[in-house]
């Protein structure tokens, strides 16, 4: 890899160019409607260990595969009547299913931390679905920001974690939806929710008419974004807060002020696309941040999750 990191337009050429650097072993930051993702050709052994290395990320957390369209994923996941049932109602978008690996699925071991299942996802965001079409084969892509850190949703977060770590970034803007994509794990038996995100837990059970199993604090990490802390700042992070200490910058959420305010008018949507912006922006005054109540409700579950992450004790 190129210690200079790349920033690379959004047209047809920059396109081609991101493409040539994952087929080539490279790591091309590109936008996805969540955050920034982090990606390499996701059947390329070393190319993805170098994901690990750029990140810092333990090597048993394991990596969202992004394919452009359900094809290609039931190239690599074993294909159900629950799996094709959610895939049609939500992708493109921003939700990963977690499924049995197929067999001759090609995948990179390191993608899937030595697990049986893989996840996988459609993204939506029109930069990402022309990337990956050019390139035409599974880019695995976890968030582009140094592993534990808070996820990037804008071109400078990716540059101030990665610069000159990886090769290219795509500069696709800021993301519009700012919060990682809600997984779900599909078997035979059951659909479990491993991770809160960007569509809610209401809709897919009104989908399927029935409640998701929820998965457990003490099972067993089996898809990413599940470590005690994660999506943390530099700085300590205390929750639940009316105001803020003498010390602290306080994020504020509807009538409870701050310094910065995730959603005057207490829309959850709008503080989810926020969220990471707004840590990012309170991380770099170098003070303890204060965090209003958020209602844990919809994605409100979701913002709380990656808040609940951000404010754990640090892992090693």
């Amino acid at each position: 890899m190129d210690s200079t990191t790349r920033i690379i337009a959004t047209d047809d050429d920059g396109i081609t160019q991101a493409a040539g650097i994952l087929r080539a072993g490279g790591l091309v930051a590109f936008p996805t409607e969540t955050v920034y993702g982090l990606g390499a050709d996701a059947r390329n052994g070393t190319a993805v260990a170098a994901i690990y290395e750029a990140k810092g990320r333990p090597s048993f957390n394991p990596l969202i595969v992004h394919v452009p369209d359900i094809e290609h994923a039931r190239r690599y996941i074993a294909w159900s009547e629950t799996t094709d049932r959610i895939a049609a109602a939500f992708w493109p978008g921003p939700l990963s299913i977690v499924a049995p690996l197929r067999d001759g699925h090609g995948l990179s071991s390191l993608v899937t931390a030595g697990l049986p299942t893989v996840a996988i996802r459609v993204p939506a965001h029109p930069v990402a679905r022309a990337l990956l079409a050019a390139f035409d084969g599974p880019v695995a892509a976890p968030s582009a920001n140094p592993s534990g850190r808070i996820s990037p949703t804008r071109p400078a977060h990716v540059r101030d974690g990665l610069s000159g770590r990886i090769d290219a970034i795509v500069d696709g803007g800021a993301c519009p939806v700012g919060l990682e994509s809600t997984i779900l794990g599909v078997s035979d038996q059951q659909v479990t929710l491993l991770r809160e995100g960007g569509i809610s837990a209401e809709r897919v059970e009104a989908l399927l008419a029935a409640s998701l199993h929820r998965h457990g604090e003490n099972d067993t990490l089996n898809a990413p974004g599940q470590m005690g802390s994660h999506y943390a700042p530099g700085a300590a992070v205390r929750l639940n807060a009316r105001k803020a200490a003498n010390d602290e910058v306080m994020l504020g959420f509807g009538d409870v002020p701050g310094t910065l305010n995730l959603s005057q008018s207490g829309d959850l949507a709008e503080a989810a696309a926020n969220l990471f912006e707004y840590l990012h922006r309170l991380d770099a005054t170098g003070a303890p941040i204060a965090v209003a109540p958020i209602p844990e409700t919809g994605l409100g579950r979701a913002i709380n999750d990656r808040l609940r992450r951000a404010a754990a004790p640090r892992e090693s």
